[in-house]
């Protein structure tokens, strides 16, 4: 008799990560133009997901944006959090899903994000073992951490204008700077 605990959804939000190596876990986001790069070590049995929305550089993180837009930000931080749970930098491979162009009438930041993951994981020497990107359709993602297995569900054309509804809302206002200076009289 098999009694196998059903799965343990993890939602993931545009701006966040996540590592487990629990196998009952399953890592979910919804994707329009964002980007989501899966990474695991299979010896290890570690594994995480990430989910950006712009794909950044150190110029635009300067600048006082809000960092975990960014992939730059975002790749950086789910690939210290796999090695701080065991993983080797030499055994990580990654999937990449998302990057669709949403809305005909914007840039197509969906293409660009797709491009970045798949550099950025090149320059560090992640091997890339599946993609599915690009499309006009969002995507739902499902990513068990631990087996490396994925699975995406299409969007229907009301979904995906939810999803992109919720990607285009604006970054919050940046808080005001302290004023620290002193007044001598």
């Amino acid at each position: 008799m098999n009694l196998e605990l059903p799965p343990r959804r993890v939602n993931i939000i545009q701006g966040e990560y996540k590592v487990s190596n629990d196998p009952a876990v399953v890592l979910t986001t919804i994707l329009g133009s964002c980007v989501a790069a899966c990474i695991r070590d299979p010896v290890a049995g570690v594994g995480g997901m990430n989910h950006f929305l712009l794909p950044g550089s150190a110029e635009a993180l300067a600048g006082g944006g809000d960092a975990t837009r960014y992939g730059v930000h975002l790749m950086e931080l789910l690939i210290n959090g796999l090695l701080k749970q065991g993983a080797r930098r030499d055994r990580l491979e990654a999937k990449i899903f998302g990057g669709a162009k949403t809305i005909a009438t914007f840039s197509n930041v969906g293409q660009q994000n797709a491009e970045f993951a798949a550099r950025f994981l090149r320059d560090e020497g992640i091997s890339v073992v599946g993609s599915s990107t690009g499309g006009d359709h969002g995507r739902k993602l499902e990513f068990w951490p631990v087996s490396g297995r994925a699975r995406q569900h299409a969007l229907t054309g009301a979904e995906t204008q939810r999803t992109v509804a919720l990607e285009t809302r604006p970054a919050p206002a940046p808080k005001p700077a302290v004023d620290t200076s002193v007044e001598f009289f």
